[in-house]
């Protein structure tokens, strides 16, 4: 057996191992690998008309953009556990191809769009004088066809004609050489068909200085089976492409795409300033509305999301699904009076990744999607692993999700109830009754309660040889309204702390924040809501939650999960992977201006949590 085959069945087993042992759906280590040759990205699928998966990736032997990177594909008939020996659209002895996206077209044909190094050019400049060896991103915009259901490919490769914007005439070589890569997925739209486009205007810190979206309309693929005489046309009118807001910045790139009920687009996308645009077309691609900063809602708050893949799907019930990060990256840290002093990569923290679900609305010119509050789908217990270039499949009423960490890929099912939580949260009114342990409420609310017992985090393994660590995964949740009255500075809201110190605190701090204060004897964990959001002059509901799972402390205020605003770059905090417990004391403490309280002896849902907000809202206690 091959050197690399035997590597790819060590990895297959040794993550088989460990998704025994790792008892939460939503770690990485539970999905089934999609084998590659070392470098695995964009592990995007169709099913085929023979009922197949079909998973087209960019792989190689190397780093990304390393000398010999191609494009695969693969076939599956069992959802992903097992995959079928790779078939190369392209040579890894070729020219560099890269980043290919798939469409399944009337009659089966699947076509394979991506990156192809045609001249091989060796390097490319850069604007700050220097130079790139890497050249993954540039030259001829291509595709190959399957009519066997992805057993095999044409031989000969196709071209899409793409025309110049400003942004391409403007770059080092005066657009005789274009940049540009894709991630999204193309889009049937009616009889025709939108392909996406990252046009790239500079090399530079960063890789891509400068970038903008495009769109390569076809309007007879669906039907014509002559590749020559395919029609493109390249999308928006005028030679400028999808860019950031006004004061944004020259980043705007991954476009990804869906149709809504009335025919609108709706694009969401990257940028670097903390926060992915949106824009919305009323005419096929043609024209889009002035890009503006994604919000929840129209006039709501803005969702924030690093440099990193942000995708958005369309689901078979019509409503949708998005996978982005929750946090601003970088940029936020620096935006907040540098208070932190901290710089770094805009393309880290892509650990956790979350899922919001989306509802049409209607708009003054329009269909628009309104967002849920969103939920943690993915981990991976090292922090510093990224997880991105997801691809969601809708299978007899089941969600899939794959993505890469850059040298694996995988397949995930996602848990049907976490999505059908998010689905459901737009109208859910009910309060969450699994392990609701204890549920007091005013004028009834005692100064002290004996605490349900609260799971452990950790537990010592006899399986193991060495007694190790067992990691349980546990969490717990503390749901609770506040008296409209203002807190003072330093109200010790909730206490099971012992002697030693041992338990969990909920204090309010100066700052006219709330700080959970975890502790097991050993060390402490700590975090705080974001500010701003518990104004005196009205009750407000709060829900706590310590995720064992990803070791997250997660604030919900009046239905809406904190997210750190422009304040800080999270507004959801990690714990210690080491904390034990936080049993504490047998009795709960509890202040009076606590006027409502449920404790959970599981981690709540983001949607549980806003249910819970909504069955109470309309008459909260006072």
């Amino acid at each position: 057996m091959p050197l690399r085959s035997r590597l790819l069945l060590c990895l297959t087993l040794g993550a088989s191992l460990l998704r025994a042992a790792v008892p939460d759906p939503r770690h990485l280590s539970n999905g089934h690998l999609i084998p590659s040759e070392g470098y695995a990205d964009q592990p995007y699928i169709v099913r085929t008309d023979d009922g197949a998966w079909l998973c087209v990736m960019t792989t190689g032997s190397g780093a990304e953009g390393a000398k010999g990177q191609h494009v695969v594909s693969r076939r599956s008939l069992d959802r992903g556990k097992t995959w079928e020996n790779a078939v190369d659209l392209e040579p890894a002895d070729g020219p560099e191809a890269s980043y290919a996206v798939l469409l399944k077209v009337p009659g089966g044909r699947i076509y394979a769009f991506y990156n192809h190094n045609t001249d091989r050019v060796p390097e490319v400049k850069r604007e700050d004088g220097g130079v790139y060896k890497r050249v993954d991103s540039l030259g001829h915009y291509v595709f190959k066809y399957s009519d066997d259901h992805g057993r095999s490919w044409s031989a000969q490769r196709h071209e899409i004609p793409v025309r110049e914007f400003d942004i391409d005439r403007a770059n080092l070589y005066g657009g005789k050489l274009r940049f540009f890569w894709n991630v999204g997925r193309p889009l049937v739209l009616g009889d025709a068909v939108l392909c996406v486009l990252h046009k790239v205007g500079a090399m530079g810190p960063g890789f891509f200085a400068q970038s903008e979206g495009a769109f390569l309309r076809s309007s007879n693929i669906l039907t014509e089976r002559d590749p020559t005489r395919l029609v493109w046309e390249t999308l928006p009118a005028g030679t400028v492409g999808l860019r950031t807001p006004a004061g944004g910045g020259r980043v705007a790139e991954e476009q990804s795409i869906v149709a809504l009920s009335d025919g609108s687009l709706f694009c969401i996308y990257r940028t670097v300033d903390g926060w992915p645009a949106q824009a919305y077309s009323r005419d096929g691609g043609r024209t889009w509305s002035a890009p503006a900063w994604a919000t929840y809602a129209p006039g709501g708050p803005r969702i924030k999301h690093p440099r990193a893949a942000n995708f958005v799907w369309r689901c078979a019930n019509g409503r949708y699904l998005y996978w982005f990060h929750n946090h601003g990256g970088p940029a936020i840290a620096r935006k907040a009076a540098d208070l932190t002093g901290r710089s770094g990569s805009p393309y880290d923290d892509r650990n956790p990744a979350w899922l919001a679900a989306g509802v049409e609305r209607d708009g003054p010119d329009g269909k628009v999607i309104h967002w849920s509050q969103p939920e943690i789908v993915l981990y991976e217990d090292d922090r510093f692993v990224r997880l991105s270039y997801p691809d969601l499949i809708e299978e007899d009423g089941k969600f899939y999700l794959t993505e890469t960490q850059k040298n694996l890929g995988r397949v995930h099912e996602v848990p049907a109830d976490l999505v059908a939580g998010l689905f459901a949260q737009f109208e859910n009114r009910r309060v969450a009754a699994a392990n609701l342990a204890l549920d007091l409420r005013a004028p009834a609310l005692p100064p002290e309660a004996k605490l349900p017992r609260l799971p452990a985090f950790l537990a010592r393994d006899p399986a193991r040889p060495d007694h190790g660590t067992k990691d349980l995964r546990t969490g717990f949740s503390l749901d609770f309204w506040l008296s409209a009255d203002a807190v003072p500075a330093g109200t010790v809201l909730l206490d099971n702390r012992n002697a030693a110190g041992e338990g969990f605190a909920v204090v309010a701090t100066a700052a006219g924040t709330l700080r959970l204060t975890l502790h097991d004897g050993r060390e402490e964990s700590a975090w705080e809501c974001d500010r701003g959001l518990l104004p005196a002059g009205r009750p407000h509901h709060v829900v706590v939650t310590v995720d064992g799972g990803p070791k997250i402390i997660t604030f919900v205020i009046d239905g809406v999960l904190a997210d750190g605003g422009d304040e800080r770059q999270f507004g959801w905090g990690r714990f210690s992977p080491a904390l034990r417990s936080v049993q504490g004391a047998d009795t709960l403490k509890i202040a009076p201006a606590v006027r409502r309280l449920r404790v959970y002896t599981r981690a709540l849902r983001t949607s549980e949590a806003v249910g819970n907000h909504r069955a109470d809202a309309e008459n909260p206690p006072r």
